[in-house]
């Protein structure tokens, strides 16, 4: 993508429309003052709540220059490509310094971190999900609380980094909490003389969690209670489980994966959040078992197991099919805020653990060459060969890209504006949602400037009996159904008094200024379908078909 820059993410195009609108969003907020957890950009006339999506604040507010500069796709990539290297280097950074003390095994640990499987599956345009670098300082200023005398610096400097990660993802920072919590209690379990730390410990634990709760109340309840706040993922979305087969399988980005073997291991090539491969499985257990003895790699080994089970959902699958053995999940999918939890992610935090285990266990082995200096060569022979074994059919492949279709004219130069007087809005055909989301990208080319109706984000399902469950793009109206319906089938509807009658009242709703179609692979039924409705002859300007619906809707 660095060498194409017209092209963008293959096999995910929507998401990353989507984090460049988000990019744009970052921006206008710094420059404009813009209100920062939600906006009426997208989703005309309502809004969107921007702290129940992936807003990554945390991100697109310090780059705003990069993104005013050179565009939402480059701040977009450089959040992406940079998001990575920093994750390693964060995880070098404490494993070097602060749970190892070693260079090389700091190394392995922090790359496998970073590189992993499961990373470059997310890759594909989760930028928000592979930017962990703010999870390993967080266990350093956790590992900092025990120090004697400085719990108030320390539960500080905790809240900040809790804050930080609260702004990229929450649910890194629910996984690590969880993480961080069993951990601990293993290590006081397994090392008692760590317990006469406790006191400095707990206190700064303290000033943490009320320095964090005050600092994220306010968007914490905007995310709950605000406009815009959904009461959980749908049942479909929360059926996103890991395949039991899936954690010795390879990925279809990793050097022994294709396509075909990963097919219906996972839902989508983004969601490969297992995909170890037998050999790093059984180096896995083994080094766990060699281990045994530290009480961080019980911990580890025991959090990992409870993550591994939590990601196999609510019906446990084995090689693509349903088992009918129901999953521990199942008990606890319908509990706040795990509602809103995918299934398959808790297999993601597996990824840090299986880091630090492989950082531990390149540690155990410096130490025995060092103990053994006249078999030192014998024991860096076997180390490596072991190594090779089980990571390099995991080493990643590039990410696959495709041309996207350039943002038109009509859109770039402006043209779009005197159609928005008195607060209209901009309809796209097809109408943006969860599988078409180049509207996002334009707009996010105008910095927000040109708002537009519908989107593709997660809100509330507002129609009767729905109990406002997560959807990912606005409630269905009867014109997005209709134009819905053509770009899946090809096919336009039959075109009745009714069918005219909802779209002028649609149109209105929405505020429509303009209507406009780019390229597209259903084009000419899509340009037939809205002529129809509206009963206006198209006019091609700019690289799009215009209609001007101002007479309709007033």
């Amino acid at each position: 993508m660095w060498w194409n820059p017209s092209h963008g993410i293959r096999d995910n195009p929507t998401d990353m429309a989507q984090f460049e609108w988000m990019m744009a969003h970052g921006a206008r907020v710094v420059t404009e003052f813009a209100y920062p957890f939600s906006s009426d950009r997208m989703n005309v006339p309502e809004s969107v709540n921007l702290v129940a999506n992936t807003s990554v604040l945390s991100v697109s507010l310090p780059m705003t220059p990069v993104t005013l500069l050179f565009g939402t796709r480059a701040a977009f990539l450089v959040f992406l490509t940079l998001g990575m290297i920093a994750t390693a280097a964060a995880w070098y950074f404490v494993l070097s310094r602060v749970l190892i003390g070693s260079r090389g095994p700091a190394w392995l640990g922090a790359t496998f971190c970073a590189y992993a499987p499961a990373m470059i599956s997310h890759a594909n345009a989760h930028p928000n999900i592979v930017s962990q670098f703010v999870v390993p300082l967080i266990i350093w200023r956790t590992v900092r609380l025990a120090e004697a005398g400085r719990w108030l610096r320390n539960g500080l400097l905790l809240a900040l980094v809790i804050v930080w990660q609260a702004f990229l993802n929450l649910e890194i920072l629910l996984m690590t909490a969880i993480g961080l919590a069993a951990v601990v209690v293993a290590v006081v379990i397994g090392r008692p003389a760590l317990r006469a730390r406790t006191r400095p410990f707990l206190a700064g634990l303290g000033v943490a969690a009320v320095v964090s709760a005050v600092l994220l109340a306010y968007p914490l309840y905007v995310q709950f209670f605000g406009p815009g706040a959904y009461h959980g993922l749908s049942w479909l979305i929360r059926g996103y489980s890991t395949d039991l087969a899936s954690f010795f399988a390879y990925a279809r980005e990793s050097v022994a994966g294709d396509a075909r073997s990963a097919a219906g291991l996972a839902k989508n090539p983004t969601e490969e959040n297992a995909f170890f491969g037998w050999p790093l499985v059984i180096l896995v257990l083994a080094l766990v078992w060699w281990l045994r003895r530290n009480a961080v790699v019980i911990g580890l080994a025991g959090l990992g197991l409870l993550f591994a089970v939590l990601s196999l959902g609510r019906e446990i699958r084995f090689n693509r099919r349903g088992t009918g053995i129901p999953g521990p999940w199942a008990l606890l999918e319908d509990l706040p805020v795990l509602h809103s939890v995918v299934p398959t992610r808790w297999a993601l935090a597996i990824t840090p653990i299986i880091g630090l285990l492989l950082a531990y266990g390149a540690e155990r082995v410096r130490e025995l060459a060092a103990r053994h200096p006249q078999r030192r060569s014998q024991i860096r022979f076997a180390t490596v060969t072991v190594l090779a074994m089980a990571l390099v059919p995991v080493l990643p492949t590039p990410l696959p890209t495709k041309r996207l279709e350039p943002t038109p004219e009509f859109v770039t130069s402006g043209a779009w504006r005197p159609y928005l007087t008195g607060g209209r809005s901009v309809v796209t055909l097809p109408l943006p949602d969860t599988d078409y989301a180049a509207p996002l990208r334009w707009s996010a080319r105008t910095r927000l400037e040109m708002p537009i109706a519908r989107g593709y984000f997660l809100g509330p399902d507002t129609r009767l009996g729905k109990d406002r469950v997560a959807l990912f793009t606005a409630p269905p109206r009867a014109t997005s159904s209709f134009f819905g319906t053509i770009r899946r089938t090809g096919e336009v509807p039959p075109i009745t008094e009714r069918t005219r009658r909802e779209a002028v009242a649609d149109l209105r709703y929405w505020r429509a200024g303009v209507v406009i179609l780019g390229p597209h692979e259903r084009a000419d039924a899509l340009r037939t379908g809205m002529t129809g409705l509206t009963g206006i002859e198209p006019t091609y300007a700019g690289g799009v078909w215009v209609w001007d619906v101002r007479p309709l809707t007033g």
